[in-house]
Formats: structure tokens, sequence, C-alpha cells
């Protein structure tokens, strides 16, 4: 039980508690670690083997199955707070993922993290401030204007020259970018635990996926691509479909919906990290510069430096 006691700030918002910072963020690390993987990993699936419905069944059976017991105490859908959940639906379930899946088939890995992640806390930051009159603060309103300088550098080039067709999935990044907005942002309105959540979410994108979905992991196990189907299950499924979900539900909890949203400008840095041993990719100024700027936004606007009244 959290007996943690988080404190009212100026304009209203509530500033989270010292044990309540400490775990979110903690939490909201950890998810964007695992997304930052993520990201190569569905990226590397759309141009292999697998088709998109094939990828999200994997994705999202895993959290259907593992999760039964937490969906099943509260019914097949929330009596209550059945919007919010509808919201979550769309912003984490199998529609967001075929979207998202089908754009890495347009556009490189290196496109994905500022249009998705990096631009997801922007939306929810502008959201909050018009729709909720969520008061940001000085620092945070630093921060989110220095993500939104690290995602236009580390992923302007990219979009300044695009490939041949990457605009259309540069118009599908941006949509899905907004899907999880709205998740983040309906998340803590449903009532419900990460568990139920991303529960509930997994059953029924996993019952909409299977027509479309299970024929290709049968194909592709009986063509030799079994193992590829186990790693899809790790990172997809269990890492991806439970693990991230429910730490960043918790950070949600935790921190509220833009403190928490603003942990995943990190990913576009991350990814450009992780690309110096996977791929060999070495930053250059612009992207050095970026991830500087992306990790000192995150740190603002997450209110890490928020006083406590």
């Amino acid at each position: 039980m959290n007996t943690s006691v988080s404190t009212a700030a100026p304009g209203g918002a509530a500033v989270p508690s010292l044990s309540d910072r400490l775990i979110g963020a903690g939490c909201a690390l950890l998810a964007i670690a695992i997304w930052g993987g993520w990201i190569v990993s569905t990226r590397h699936a759309v141009h292999g083997h697998l088709p998109p419905a094939t990828i999200g069944w994997l994705r999202f059976i895993v959290p259907a199955v593992v999760l039964a017991p937490a969906w099943w105490r509260i019914g097949l859908w929330p009596k209550r707070g059945l919007r919010p959940f509808l919201l979550c639906f769309l912003g984490a379930g199998a529609f967001f993922f075929l979207d998202v899946a089908t754009a890495m088939r347009f556009v490189p890995a290196a496109d994905v993290g500022p249009l998705l992640p990096g631009t997801m806390p922007l939306i929810v930051a502008s959201i909050s401030v018009l729709v909720f009159r969520e008061k940001l603060g000085t620092a945070r309103a630093i921060g989110f204007a220095a993500i939104a300088l690290g995602v236009l550098t580390l992923g302007g080039r990219g979009l300044i020259y695009p490939q041949d067709g990457a605009w259309r999935g540069h118009a599908l990044l941006l949509a899905g970018a907004t899907m999880w907005a709205g998740y983040t942002l309906a998340f803590r309105r449903t009532g419900l635990k990460a568990t139920e959540t991303v529960g509930l979410v997994g059953l029924w994108s996993a019952v909409i996926l299977t027509p479309y979905g299970l024929p290709g992991v049968i194909d592709a196990v009986s063509s030799g691509y079994g193992r590829e189907i186990l790693i899809q299950l790790l990172i997809q499924g269990l890492l991806s479909g439970v693990v991230a979900l429910v730490a960043f539900g918790i950070a949600i909890e935790r921190l509220g919906s833009s403190r928490a949203a603003a942990f995943t400008g990190l990913v576009p840095a991350l990814a450009a990290v992780i690309a110096v041993p996977v791929l060999g990719e070495h930053p250059d100024t612009a992207a050095i510069i970026g991830v500087v700027a992306t990790g000192v936004g995150v740190t603002l606007a997450s209110g890490a430096f928020s006083g406590r009244r």
C-alpha cells in the first residue's frame, strides 16, 4: 500500500512525494530502456519474415495470458471508466501497434525515436495545458522546450531529406504518438491498476489479431523460423508487452501523466547510444547535441527539481 503523500504545487498541480518520484522515475527509466531495444527489434522483424499482424499477436498474447489473473477479477471490460479504457486500448493496443509497425516499413529506425516517443511527451504536455489547465512552471516548460530541440536535432536530417515514400511513415508515426498520448492521459482515469489495464488491452488486442497473426506464426515455425518467434515472444510479448507497459503505468500513477511522458523523450537519445556498439554508428556533433538536450529536457520536464510545499 502506498502511504506517501503528494503535495500541492503552484497552480493546483500535485507535486509527487520523494518516494513517488524515485519509484516513478525508476519505472519510467526501465520502460524507456526496453522501448529503445523494441524499436530496433520491430524494425528488424517487419523487414524479415514476420508481417506486422503476426508480430502484434506475439506482442499481445503474452500479457493476455500472463496477466489473466488481473483482468479476470474485473471481467472482460471495466464496469466503470469504460471511455478512458477505450482510449487506452486505442493508444497502446492492436491498432497502435499496427500503425507503428506499418510505419517502420517506410522509415529507418533512426526516424522512429524522434517522431514516436520523442513527440509524445510534447503532445501530452500540450493537451495537459490546453485542456486540463495544468501549470507546467518555468523549469518544466524549459524542459519540454529542450526535449523539442533534442528531437528536432536528432531527427531533423531524416525529416528534411526523407527517402522516397518516407512521408507515409512519418505521418503514421505522428498518428501513433497522438494515440500513445491519449493512452498516457487516460490511464489514471480508468480507475484500474496497471496490471489490469495492460492485461485487458492485451486480451482484446490478441482477440482482434488472432485471425491475421496466428497463421503467420504457424507459417514461420513451419518454415524453420521458430527461434525468431521465441525471440519476438521475449522482446515483444514479455519485455515490451508486459514489463514496460506495467512499469510505465506505475510511473504514470506515481508521477502524473505529463511527468511520466517526459521520460519517453529519452528514447531517441538511448537509441543513438545503443547504435554505437550494436550497429557501429558513431554519433556526430548534431546527434551529441540532441542527446544532451533531450537528457536535460527530461530531467527538467519530469519535475525532478519541482519544489515541495
